[in-house]
């Protein structure tokens, strides 16, 4: 199959002129490999190769051998190249000469020795519907946030459509697939994460069954600030089985897996003596996972609206943090006291910003609308920058911006 192009070959391309090694994270199966592969003068394969072990035991620098840029793929499997890239990037004083691939981080042991200067960090997740062919891409993230007004064709709607791509989610390896398949493959995922994946990253040996439970309810209760009192007691099920202590070494270990990726809260500063909350909400790398995890079937998806509308919420948070991440800005969420919530809002190195509500139907576009305006009403504009956008993200309708200044975008339209 051919390679499907990402929003991240350019910035690859471009942070290769600038650091002597590029790592690439991101959890298992969203592209990593072959998006490295690209570029990539030569490959080892540190989780497949028999070599590679015999040479981390007996000459450790002789890995890092090969016309450059080199590619490290699984790095962490063996830690300890990680010093070793280090010196090595340091004695030859070029750029480009490696490029680290991995899907689980190792521990904070592992890159005790700052890679400041030689290391460039890049985030990779499963794909986003631009880059998986199912967004026009008419809108552009980056024109929002440069106040341009938003246009686009009106979009023939499905709901049953919209849930098999939730089901396919963003992973490379269901391009062409159907529904049947991406189910299939989201329950192996989550089932392997259960199983052994969670036990090799720690250590130490997880109970599967609590591992699953725990992954379900973090499915149950994705895109919300659900507490991790209320995880526990709800993976517990019955038999009251998990404490507050075993659910935060699974969710940690998840982390480092970076199956589960939270959305941290907004600080900034209103005008207002609301205090503004700190607990970040719940997603995976993948919405799709949070299926695989629940067992569900597109028709059990449309039948329940409530909770269709957490998982796009998922699925724009996704889409949104592949946008924001091509022009290195990065997405929060913002609740205060009085309950007032944003379910996104985009933030750029330079101060600007904006914010996003995320509606599943636009007729839902003057309820969101009205909240944007209230919340950009609270802003203290002498500390912070106005928002450059107040949008309001749909699974339906056409790009447009209202009179009262607040876009209206459908997901399927939007790129970087």
């Amino acid at each position: 199959m051919d390679y499907q192009k990402r929003l991240m070959d350019k910035a690859l391309a471009e942070r290769l002129l600038s650091a002597g090694a590029v790592l690439i994270e991101g959890t298992k199966g969203c592209g990593k490999t072959e998006t490295a592969k690209q570029v990539a003068a030569s490959v080892v394969r540190f989780d497949a190769d028999e070599q590679v072990r015999i040479k981390m035991e007996i000459d450790p620098q002789s890995v890092l051998l090969g016309a450059v840029p080199r590619l490290l793929d699984e790095w962490q499997e063996y830690p300890q190249i990680w010093n070793y890239i280090r010196h090595e990037v340091d004695e030859r004083k070029q750029k480009g000469q490696f490029i680290l691939t991995g899907s689980a981080a190792p521990d904070d042991k592992a890159r005790r020795h700052s890679g400041a200067g030689r290391f460039s960090v890049m985030k990779m997740r499963p794909m986003s519907l631009f880059e998986r062919g199912w967004s026009t891409g008419e809108v552009s993230l980056a024109a929002l946030m440069r106040r341009e007004a938003p246009s686009s064709e009106p979009l023939a709607f499905d709901l049953g459509e919209l849930a098999e791509k939730i089901t396919l989610g963003g992973w490379p390896g269901l391009i062409g697939a159907g529904s049947a398949d991406g189910l299939r493959f989201v329950s192996d995922y989550v089932s392997l994460i259960a199983e052994v994946d969670l036990s090799r990253i720690s250590g130490k040996r997880r109970d599967p069954y609590k591992v699953m439970r725990l992954l379900q309810s973090l499915a149950r209760n994705i895109s919300t600030e659900v507490t991790i009192t209320a995880l526990s007691k709800d993976a517990g099920g019955s038999d009251g089985g998990m404490d507050d202590e075993t659910a935060v070494a699974y969710l940690t270990a998840l982390e480092r897996l970076m199956a589960v990726e939270n959305l941290p809260a907004w600080n900034t500063h209103i005008r207002s003596s609301d205090m503004l909350r700190k607990s970040p909400k719940r997603h995976f790398a993948d919405p799709s996972l949070a299926v695989g995890a629940l067992g569900l079937s597109i028709d059990k998806l449309t039948a329940d609206l409530n909770y269709f509308g957490l998982l796009f919420e998922s699925l724009v948070i996704k889409d949104l943090r592949i946008y924001a991440d091509a022009k290195g800005g990065k997405v929060f969420h913002y609740r205060d006291s009085r309950g007032l919530e944003i379910d996104a809002v985009v933030e750029y190195a330079d101060g600007t910003w904006g914010a996003f509500e995320i509606k599943l139907g636009m007729g839902a576009a003057d309820e969101a609308a009205i909240n944007l305006l209230k919340f950009s009403a609270k802003i203290d504009t002498e500390k912070v920058k106005a928002p450059a956008a107040l949008t309001v993200i749909t699974g339906n309708g056409f790009a447009h911006r209202r009179p009262d200044g607040v876009n209206v975008v459908p997901l399927s339209v939007l790129t970087s």
